[in-house]
């Protein structure tokens, strides 16, 4: 369809997993993408699937120099930013009697303090082209809690907040902040997990099945194109109404 033709993204996480699925959609939608991820083969290898409309950039986004040199490195390569996308994310799960400070550190600096700095390095970008699209990734449990992820629940909490405060702040230079948040989406990890989880999973959701990574990125393609330009400051939950 070519929704997104002429447009740049970064997709942090986009090695790997929904991330992956995002860069897949954008460029079938004609853009062109910087796959930012720790993950230096998979992201070499993606790279290499589409070279004329991809580069990879090993980035940790929890440091702000590193975000830093990465936006200065992609637009050395792609001269603008149209889109961000804050895919990337892990989890550290424990009951808080168990969790360390070193997991509660570890996911607060990625999922939380990771957004921060790749919006804070792109978004003067968009300012100064006067557009621009801004999607985090949330979580169903950002917004219901989940037993044995203080973490992770705090910090897909906190980017909803994020995002609806950075809707207002930066609406009036013509960008739009909204928000993801995935249910049990069937990521290679997830396949991973023993059949009576994933059972578990599909049983809890309404529509009977888990959802596919390309079922998150559709949702990235429809809030990065145009015919999202007047929403912002929303949470899409994509989630086969899990939590109804």
């Amino acid at each position: 369809m070519n929704r997104l033709a002429s447009k740049v993204a970064v997709i942090t996480g986009g090695a790997s997993g929904i991330g992956r699925a995002a860069v897949e959609k954008f460029v079938a939608e004609g853009a062109r993408v910087a796959i930012w991820d720790v993950n230096e083969q998979a992201g070499q290898e993606l790279e290499a699937r589409f070279p004329d409309q991809t580069a990879f950039f090993k980035v940790d986004t929890s440091r702000a120099d590193a975000v830093e040199d990465a936006t200065a490195q992609t637009l050395d390569k792609f001269t603008t930013v149209d889109i961000l996308i804050n895919n990337a994310g892990i989890t550290r799960d424990a009951t808080i009697k168990k969790m360390t400070h070193e997991q509660w550190d570890q996911v607060i600096s990625i999922n939380l303090t990771g957004v921060f700095n790749c919006v804070k390095a792109i978004s003067p970008v968009m300012i100064a082209a006067g557009s621009g699209r801004i999607i985090n990734t949330s979580s169903v449990v950002g917004v219901y809690g989940n037993f044995g992820q203080t973490n992770y629940a705090a910090t897909k909490s906190g980017v909803i907040g994020m995002s609806k405060t950075l809707a207002k702040e930066l609406g009036k230079h013509g960008i739009t902040v909204n928000a993801v948040a995935p249910g049990f989406i069937a990521t290679d990890m997830v396949r991973a997990m023993p059949q009576k989880v994933i059972d578990m999973m599909e049983g809890k959701t309404p529509l009977g099945r888990l959802g596919e990574p390309s079922d998150i990125a559709n949702a990235y393609t429809f809030l990065a194109s145009e015919e999202a330009s007047f929403i912002s400051g929303s949470v899409l939950s994509v989630d086969g109404a899990v939590t109804l």
